[in-house]
């Protein structure tokens, strides 16, 4: 990327990392994901490369809903949560992800985008 001088990085983190309970070592992982990826846009702006995270929030996965089926107590508790009241679509998702990848965000570097239906929102 630093030879071509052009390059997205897009890392994928979590909304756990505004602060979820009983989820501290992946809220972790995902938040020091967050800041490798600022740091990665400060060290690689400079060669037009771009770094930035895509952070999803509950999104209706086989493996979501596996775990949080139709009318269970967990999807209950994510809805909860969301001021959407709905959970993401894996395209929703991509399409955040495109947009990173894409000649339009040319000049975005080292954000976080929050993909979670206003769940993060009134969070520190």
């Amino acid at each position: 990327m630093r030879s071509a001088r052009f390059g997205r990085i897009i890392n994928v983190t979590s909304l756990v990392t505004r602060g979820l309970p009983f989820v501290s070592s992946y809220a972790a992982a995902k938040a020091a994901l967050e800041s490798l990826t600022r740091t990665m846009a400060i060290e690689l702006a400079a060669d037009g490369v771009t770094a930035n995270a895509i952070a999803p929030g509950p999104t209706e996965t086989e493996l979501f809903r596996a775990n949080n089926p139709p009318g269970s107590e967990g999807e209950a508790r994510y809805l909860k949560g969301l001021p959407m009241r709905r959970f993401a679509q894996p395209a929703e998702i991509a399409t955040a992800i495109a947009f990173l990848a894409g000649d339009k965000a040319s000049f975005i570097a080292g954000q976080t985008l929050f993909v979670g239906g206003g769940a993060s929102l009134g969070r520190l």
